[in-house]
């Protein structure tokens, strides 16, 4: 069936192109739009992403390059001109291809959900990556007196290795001022760094009745309620507190958990708040540990895919291609899964770079390229997207 289409074309198939038309008829994106469509200008996004042009122009280049074949890419009969597509992403509404991104990461999800850690509940972790950007050019980003910046904060799923929501900010923005917009499950765990302090939303958490475990920061102030004697190895406190600063008090008014943890391998002490009674010491810990993967996904992101040089200096046009850099990571992780790849991502990302405008059929590329002692060199910590 696919013997004769592109190698882009029957990516394009794991994309659910009815999803996308509906939302740009939600935001009229195709108004007055006479050649170069939004779904035009999202396959040519991801045409970029998937391989790995610099700028805006290297794309166009590109492009020009196949313009015989632009059509059955599903880029359009015309010639893209670097105006039209600098416009369009300057212009076109970004919640078109935010919202996209946000349907490509459930259903992203919902083909690698699993239980990993048996603790009853889906396990998240926030946090964010600061992109630098030059205050000349994106002044609408200011972040200090002459550097500017956005940020990305990220909800990641921990067991299906996906990111489940992101915001975007400028960089000047506090990451715990951002809590406010995570779309909170009832059950699910939520897993926060030092910097998540932030007592009058962990309660919301409470109130909601989901859990967090949160890094404590060294100021902390409290008192000890009740304690247990008899610790796990390399836990040093297992307790319930209660905070005694008067606003952090009345923030949250229940009571904590409070637990002190010896990690060997780094020769240090952490020390962790939490509302998961039920949990053991070690189960905390090992959710906290595991807040690394969102670490290697960030680094894995600017590694491989393009969301620090950017095709467009408007904010419209940063949020278009970090929307389209999660939607072309998500395509990756789709086609790994449902043509159970014994691939890493990063082995399907490099043939797939190499192969777009290629006529063979996706089962026979990664069935017959090769690679020798190629791995991913950031992995997880556990089984997952990244093997």
């Amino acid at each position: 069936m696919n013997r004769n289409k592109y190698v882009f074309a029957q990516l394009v198939e794991f994309m659910n192109g009815d999803k996308f038309r509906h939302l740009v008829d939600k935001y009229d994106g195709n108004r007055y739009v006479k050649h170069f469509t939004c779904w035009n200008q999202l396959l040519a996004l991801m045409f970029g992403q998937l391989s790995n042009r610099e700028c805006l122009r290297d794309l166009i280049v590109v492009l020009g390059a196949h313009q015989s074949k632009c059509f059955h890419l599903g880029l359009g009969r015309k010639p893209i001109a670097k105006t039209t597509f600098a416009s369009a992403n300057q212009n076109r509404d970004y919640r078109i291809f935010e919202e996209f991104a946000f349907y490509m990461m459930e259903q992203t999800r919902k083909k690698r959900v699993t239980d990993i850690f048996k603790i009853g509940g889906n396990v998240y972790a926030f946090d964010s990556t600061t992109i630098p950007l030059c205050l000349s050019v994106f002044g609408w980003a200011k972040f200090r007196k002459k550097k500017g910046g956005v940020k990305a904060h990220v909800l990641y799923d921990v067991e299906a290795q996906v990111p489940a929501y992101y915001h975007i900010t400028t960089a000047s923005i506090h990451d715990s001022k951002v809590m406010p917009e995570i779309p909170y499950q009832t059950g699910a765990y939520y897993i926060f760094d030092r910097g998540y302090n932030n007592f009058k939303e962990l309660y919301r958490i409470q109130r909601l009745e989901s859990f967090f475990v949160v890094r404590a920061k060294r100021n902390l102030q409290y008192k000890c309620v009740k304690w247990k004697r008899r610790l796990l190895k390399n836990v040093l406190t297992d307790a319930e507190i209660n905070l005694t600063i008067y606003k952090s008090h009345k923030d949250y008014p229940e009571n904590l958990r409070l637990v002190r943890y010896y990690d060997e391998e780094q020769d240090r002490e952490f020390l962790f708040l939490t509302n998961a009674m039920h949990l053991t010491a070690l189960q905390v810990a090992d959710l906290y540990k595991n807040r690394w993967q969102i670490e290697l996904f960030f680094k894995w992101l600017k590694q491989h895919l393009k969301i620090k040089k950017f095709w467009g200096a408007t904010e419209n046009a940063v949020r278009i291609q970090i929307s389209a850099a999660i939607t072309a990571y998500c395509l990756v992780a789709i086609v790994q899964h449902d043509m159970q790849l014994q691939r890493s991502t990063y082995e399907v990302l490099q043939i797939l770079s190499i192969s777009l405008t290629d006529k063979t059929p996706l089962r026979d590329l990664f069935d017959k390229t090769y690679f020798n002692n190629v791995t991913d060199r950031f992995g997880p910590l556990i089984p997952g997207l990244f093997d």
